[in-house]
């Protein structure tokens, strides 16, 4: 927030770019993330408040108008535009939530989708450059954040960080996705792929248990990796590698396949180096008897 309003002040607000909508509720959502990891707020009340927030956010602009018809065209979605809207962005704050149990994960997903979608804005017609620098930045952030949130992690995201992380892909891809190209609308589904899957089948196997699919537990896929015998590590990096997949399908569909690699390797590299850095900076156990 800061690095974009550093750049406003160096040059204009960009009006009529659905910033107003982006970057309100994601100011509401971080707030009450922040109020629920000190609170620990019930279920229920916090979804109220998430669909009041994008509720808001859907009457500045931010709104799926059309769908993909895969006979050709598109599909005004006219009166479902409300609800398919607020489950877009309900759905995707809190999937990323969801994600958000191992050291590093939900930050390295976060990363590549960013990336991903900054790339895809800016292929799109018309290109939505406002909403690459914003993907860029929000991927920048988490890099900072990676460095000491990599196994083994220093600080943690919270619900905080992970709904605003969540509110901001969700926006931005309808922002600079979803406007574009008919086809285009089916690309954020690909850029999310690891929090979309783990939401659908975290909610659809609690329901068949008979459980509320807002209760937390500890059989997200990442739990189930972990279970089958992987460390944390190898766990980030399998479902990043998924993200990294999802993404390149979506970005060979809009033909920027080959800048895509580019940035991911980049990326890859950075994310080695701070990975090394957190294990070097890890804090070194005292063993107390033998100290006695």
């Amino acid at each position: 927030m800061l690095t974009f309003l550093v750049l406003v002040l160096l040059s204009y607000y960009p009006y009529g770019s659905l910033l107003s909508g982006i970057l309100l509720g994601g100011s509401l959502m971080f707030l009450l993330g922040l109020v629920d990891d000190i609170y620990n707020l019930d279920a229920k009340f916090k979804l109220l408040i998430q669909l009041s927030i994008a509720t808001i956010v859907y009457l500045l602009g931010v709104q799926i108008d059309t769908i993909f018809n895969p006979m050709g065209g598109v599909i005004n979605l006219g009166i479902f535009s409300y609800p398919i809207t607020l489950l877009w962005i309900v759905g995707i704050s809190n999937a990323v939530n969801f994600i958000d149990g191992v050291d590093g994960l939900a930050g390295s997903v976060i990363t590549v989708s960013s990336i991903t979608l900054a790339l895809i804005a800016v292929a799109v017609s018309p290109a939505q450059h406002i909403t690459a620098l914003i993907a860029f930045i929000l991927a920048g952030s988490m890099l900072a954040f990676l460095t000491f949130n990599f196994n083994p992690a220093k600080i943690f995201m919270g619900d905080s960080g992970a709904l605003f992380s969540g509110f901001l892909l969700a926006t931005l891809s309808i922002a600079g996705v979803m406007k574009g190209a008919a086809l285009a609308v089916l690309l954020p589904f690909l850029v999310l792929a690891v929090p979309i899957m783990d939401i659908t089948y975290s909610s659809l196997r609690r329901i068949m248990k008979g459980k509320s699919p807002f209760v937390a537990d500890a059989e997200h896929i990442h739990h189930k990796l972990l279970k089958a015998g992987l460390s944390q590590k190898k766990t980030v990096a399998v479902l990043t590698f998924v993200a990294i997949v999802g993404g390149a399908l979506a970005t060979y569909f809009t033909g920027v396949l080959r800048n895509y690699f580019i940035y991911i390797a980049v990326l890859i590299l950075i994310m080695i180096v701070l990975s090394i850095i957190s294990v070097l900076n890890k804090p070194k156990k005292i063993d107390i008897e033998q100290n006695k």
